[in-house]
């Protein structure tokens, strides 16, 4: 049996309509892929990702700063209730192939430098830019939700989706 592909996708607890829209579009694409999506069980950019997934059939895995997990959004089809806080972000990250980061704050940001750190993909739609003047921030950005879908596939398997 072949594990399925991890894609993570990070982004804000409170979003724009678009932005919203995009995560949604995202976690179908994800799902309609065949791999595995993983957010951080809250609402915002991570329930509507999840939602896009689950309304497509896929999984979508919630990992919860809190213990209970009760907490994660309903579109979650998996829990894993860390009782972690903030430090969940890592576990996100170590179990992701490839990460989608959508708009964001600083919770984002710290998904972001941990993926990049441990030489994950990272796709960035409308989120943080960053630069320093002697480092190459390697984040793949695009412009759509299929571009992003595509790109983490594609970082992780070599080929592009016929969506």
């Amino acid at each position: 049996m072949t594990r399925p592909i991890y894609i993570a996708v990070c982004g804000g607890s409170t979003a724009d309509d678009d932005t919203l829209e995009a995560a949604e579009e995202v976690g179908r694409l994800i799902a309609a892929a065949g791999a595995v999506l993983i957010t951080g069980g809250l609402g915002g950019v991570m329930e509507a990702a999840a939602r896009g997934a689950a309304g497509q059939g896929g999984t979508a895995i919630g990992v919860l700063p809190s213990n209970d997990p009760h907490d994660g959004n309903e579109h979650n089809t998996v829990v894993v209730a860390t009782g972690l806080g903030e430090v969940r972000n890592t576990v996100i990250v170590n179990a992701c192939d490839s990460l989608i980061a959508i708009g964001g704050e600083f919770g984002t940001l710290s998904e972001i430098g941990f993926a990049l750190r441990l030489g994950k993909p990272v796709i960035g739609l409308g989120t943080w830019e960053m630069a320093r003047g002697d480092v190459d921030v390697q984040i793949v950005r695009v412009s759509s939700p299929h571009e992003a879908a595509d790109a983490a596939l594609a970082a992780v398997t070599g080929r592009r989706q016929p969506y």
